[in-house]
């Protein structure tokens, strides 16, 4: 006769408890790392949010046009920065027809009035960072519709 030990029940069963622990716990610390990145994808949709709508809080005005998205408020020039990389990476040209806006796509193009008088610039820089403003043109944009005299004022902008 064969002698066969019968082991406790709590032996055989611990590798199997041990197991089910273990996926349990990787089951478990999963859903819990994919419920932090869904609050993060959250967090990060809200702040992406802000960024689309932020040319509206500079006390812009918007109206639906017939090409496209009008906006109006204050707009500023410069041109000191001649020869400083904007932030789409070009050179700054302070004669060019430019503009900086906080979050048009690099390369939009925008007929911006003023005074009856319009020209057509193309967005390559970030600003302006001066509250209640919402575009910064380059010195030849702002000549152009004569917005060098005051240095600022009211323009109407168009995406085209």
């Amino acid at each position: 006769m064969t002698n066969a030990k019968k082991s406790p029940p709590g032996i055989v069963t611990r590798p199997r408890t041990t197991a089910a622990l273990i996926a349990a716990t990787v089951l478990l610390s999963g859903a819990a790392i994919t419920e932090a990145s869904a609050r993060s994808k959250q967090k990060h949709h809200h702040q992406r949010h802000h960024v689309q709508n932020d040319w509206r809080n500079a006390n812009a005005t918007l109206a639906e046009g017939g090409g496209g998205r009008t906006f109006s408020g204050v707009a500023s020039y410069y041109g000191n920065e001649s020869g400083n990389r904007t932030a789409s990476g070009q050179r700054f040209n302070a004669s060019a027809m430019t503009a900086a806006h906080r979050s048009l796509p690099f390369g939009t193009k925008l007929r911006v009035t003023h005074g009856g008088r319009s020209v057509v610039v193309t967005i390559n820089d970030r600003g302006p960072f001066i509250r209640g403003r919402v575009l910064d043109l380059s010195t030849g944009a702002a000549r152009a519709i004569g917005l060098t005299s005051r240095g600022v004022g009211r323009v109407v902008a168009e995406v085209m």
